[in-house]
């Protein structure tokens, strides 16, 4: 019976000493595992360019902020934080054995927990796997204590302990508190300063030092530090003396708070910074001084909300702005709304990182490509006269005729920016853009087509402003910076300093703009600026690009849900925004008293063309274009079509050598190519008029009919409708007003021709020939010819449905 008795009690030991080893095992695995330094990223403390408070960015996700890392603590940190924490730091193994029997001691004279035995070692273990506090998860932290200490250098573990204890207010690490209390560098901190924040880690909640009671209660327990460190002889008897006075007393900042006007700009500074799509040079650090400028940041931001407000009622519900300082391409302010806190109008969201349609924004990089590539030069005639390619018109619905690249860009016009796009190729000029970094490719060019010239391809307002940043850094491509210390990529020429010079030059005439914008209106200025506008479809989007020799400022307005605007246009309400922005920022050249003005394209020589034909002009040219060319491009030929002609005031035709002095008039007439003919006369320009003799060119001889001049050969086109076009009949629209317009050009002119549809004559129409034909279901066939005559264009077909 005792035997068995023996036997139960050895089993039983066994069991229980075999239970013990797993659960000593079980720590020791968990205890090994834990045996690392690890710490969340640190925080970056940003400041605006003049060191003003702006926010922290990086935070990890449980919103505490810190965790500086502290390449070599500052002695007296280390002094201090010893003689506090952890006195045998570096005579025991981890776990202090004295300090535990010490603690047991006094927690049972007083029958509570009233001192602790936590080394450094353990405190880390602690801070790096918080959790409810108990006498097997002290075991743990020991054993964590142990191999850690066992593991790494005494001075990675206290450096890393310095990183990451709490200092209240959720920061965490001493050099992190030094900047958030003191606004300083953890090395300058002085005797008062460091025992001061040593003091907090024991009790961060109660030691707040942004409260009275709390920045009392850390002042008491430094002294009491300061006592300690005087005692081992840690400091001098002036510096103890010193550091008691100072301690009482210390000055610390009020907590910085984020401004709210720049919420959107810290939040776009924080994905950069997250994302790293920005880097900092190492000596940056995590202190970060950033480009905004907080005072512009403020003022700007009231002044887009007092701008924006006056056109709610038609439909404008918010807005963004970027400023860019010119010449270092540096943020100087991003504003994403009109205010962040605005639920009524979507104001969380930072509308300058949103796509939307650029409307018309996207001209100049085409007319950049061309001027660049030189498809075009300054003197290169674009027509302006019908229907563009796609189907495209112009925003008024008018034409404005043959027009110089100065006068297409500047008046915006649709039509002839289409047919830039076509000539230049969709292909090249979609790949430009993504050089521009308006795109990333992945949506092929054909989807969408010429309809690029007219803002098809959404993109938002900041990769607008960095590419309209290739024009005012001639010819520059280089990223928007955020960061005193950012890392600037090489800088990529992107297009060349002439060609930049000369956008410039077309986007900041005001003469230029006639007859599109009127003067002295948002688009005009005191001081020279380049600007362009944008308007997409039914007025969704307003927007607005300028730059002067100092500031490039990029503005949208719009609605957030996509709705249309009444009639808002980017000449009418975003440029307005951009003037009002731009006065601001040059109140000193106010007066327009200053020669700013944009230099011309180096090497290029001057000279005064006519507007309706690209040649040098003549003292009987009334429309004139100051331009600039490359010497192996300057014009030559003086135009021929204003002419100045003696008319005959009775007959309204030349004179002759018959006709009496008195019934002569001299008249300037214009006489273009015979594709403008409609446009001519639609503009009131007079054709000069023929001469008596000339009259006999059409006079019937053996083999001539009374309309063909003789011995010439008539080249007879069609320009409208396209062949091959498909169209699709309103049933709503009643039949006589459901219409196609039948236009042709005659060279040279003749007074009449006739119009066939389906192999008969449909109609004769007299110069310049344009009639309409009425549309009916099914496939049509047009043509026109000359009556009587073996000459006739190529036939047309169109379907409609």
């Amino acid at each position: 019976m005792r035997n068995l008795f023996v036997r139960r009690q050895f089993i039983c030991f066994a069991f229980a000493g075999a239970v013990l080893s797993s659960v000593i095992v079980l720590l020791a695995v968990i205890a090994a595992s834990r045996a690392r330094l690890v710490s969340p990223d640190s925080t970056y403390f940003l400041r605006d360019r003049h060191g003003r408070f702006l926010g922290e960015a990086g935070a990890p996700p449980d919103g505490e902020y810190g965790y500086w890392e502290l390449a070599a603590p500052p002695p007296r940190v280390m002094t201090a934080t010893l003689a506090v924490e952890d006195r045998r730091f570096r005579d025991h193994p981890g776990v202090d054995v004295l300090a535990i029997v010490r603690a047991m001691c006094q927690n049972a004279i007083h029958l509570k927990r009233s001192s602790g035995a936590s080394t450094i070692a353990m405190q880390v273990s602690r801070m790096q796997n918080p959790g409810s506090r108990g006498y097997l998860r002290k075991a743990v932290e020991a054993l964590t204590a142990l191999i850690l200490t066992a593991r790494r250098s005494r001075e990675d573990i206290l450096r890393h302990y310095l990183r990451i204890v709490p200092y209240g207010n959720r920061v965490h690490g001493i050099a992190y508190a030094a900047r958030r209390y003191f606004d300083k560098p953890v090395d300058d901190l002085s005797w008062a300063e460091t025992a001061f924040l040593t003091a907090i880690p024991q009790a961060p909640n109660h030691m707040n030092p942004f409260t009275g009671e709390g920045k009392r209660r850390a002042a008491l327990r430094g002294k009491r530090i300061l006592d300690i460190l005087y005692r081992d002889k840690a400091m001098s008897r002036e510096e103890y003396e010193l550091a008691c006075f100072q301690i009482s007393d210390l000055p610390v900042p009020r907590p910085g708070i984020r401004p709210e006007q720049a919420m959107h700009a810290l939040l776009r500074m924080d994905q950069i910074l997250k994302d790293r799509s920005a880097r900092l040079s190492p000596q940056a650090g995590r202190l970060v001084t950033t480009t905004l400028d907080l005072d512009l940041q403020n003022a700007m931001s009231g002044l887009v909300y007092e701008t924006v407000r006056k056109w709610d009622a038609s439909g404008a519900r918010n807005a963004a702005a970027i400023i860019v300082d010119r010449e270092s391409n540096e943020i100087r302010s991003w504003i994403g709304s009109t205010d962040y806190f605005d639920e009524n109008h979507s104001g969380a969201i930072d509308y300058a990182a949103v796509p939307r349609s650029p409307g018309s924004a996207l001209k100049p990089f085409f007319y950049a490509f061309a001027l660049e590539s030189r498809e075009i030069t300054p003197s290169t005639i674009l027509d302006d006269l019908q229907r563009g390619p796609g189907g495209i018109v112009n925003a008024d619905a008018l034409f404005m005729g043959p027009v110089l690249p100065r006068i297409a860009l500047a008046n915006s016009r649709n039509v002839p920016a289409a047919a830039l796009l076509e000539k230049i190729g969709i292909e090249k000029g979609y790949d430009f853009l993504r050089t521009l970094g308006l795109h990333n490719g992945i949506e092929p060019a054909s989807r969408y087509g010429v309809g690029m010239s007219i803002g098809n391809l959404p993109v938002t307002l900041e990769k607008l402003v960095q590419a309209y940043s290739v024009l005012s850094r001639e010819g520059r491509l280089d990223n928007l910076l955020w960061f005193e210390g950012q890392v600037k990529p090489v800088s990529r020429r992107v297009l060349s300093e002439n060609t930049t010079r000369q956008l410039a030059l077309f986007l900041s005439d005001p003469l230029g703009r006639m007859p599109g914008f009127s003067r002295m209106g948002a688009l005009e200025f005191p001081f020279p600026v380049a600007i362009k506008t944008g308007t997409s479809s039914r007025f969704r989007d307003a927007w607005a690009l300028a730059f002067s020799v100092r500031y490039l400022v990029g503005v949208w307005v719009g609605d957030p849900d996509f709705q249309p605007m009444n009639h808002l246009t980017g000449s009418t309400s975003a440029a307005e925004l951009v003037k009002n922005i731009l006065l601001t920022l040059h109140a000193d050249q106010r007066a327009g008293l200053h020669d700013l003005s944009f230099p011309p394209p180096r090497g290029f020589k001057a000279a005064r063309i006519c507007a309706l034909t690209g040649d040098l002009a003549t003292d009987a040219c009334d429309r004139v274009s100051l331009e600039w060319f490359r010497p192996t491009e300057h014009p030559v030929n003086h135009c021929r079509a204003h002419v100045r002609i003696a008319a005959d005031m009775r007959t309204g035709g030349q004179a002759s050598s018959a006709t009496p002095r008195e019934f002569i008039t001299v008249k300037t007439f214009v006489d273009l190519p015979p594709r403008y003919a409609e446009w001519a006369k639609a503009a009131g320009l007079s054709e000069p008029p023929k001469r008596p003799d000339d009259l006999a060119l059409f006079a019937p001889g053996p083999e001539e009919t009374p309309l063909m001049p003789r011995g010439k050969k008539i080249q007879v086109s069609i320009i409208s409708p396209e062949n091959g076009l498909s169209l699709i009949r309103d049933p709503e629209t009643p039949e006589e007003q459901s219409t196609l317009a039948l236009r042709a050009v005659v060279d040279p002119v003749v007074p009449q021709l006739v119009w066939y549809v389906d192999g008969k004559p449909f109609k004769v129409a007299d110069y310049p020939y344009t009639v309409r034909l009425t549309l009916t279901s099914g496939e049509r066939t047009i043509q026109a010819r000359l009556p009587d005559a073996p000459f006739s264009s190529k036939p047309v077909r169109i379907i409609v449905q």
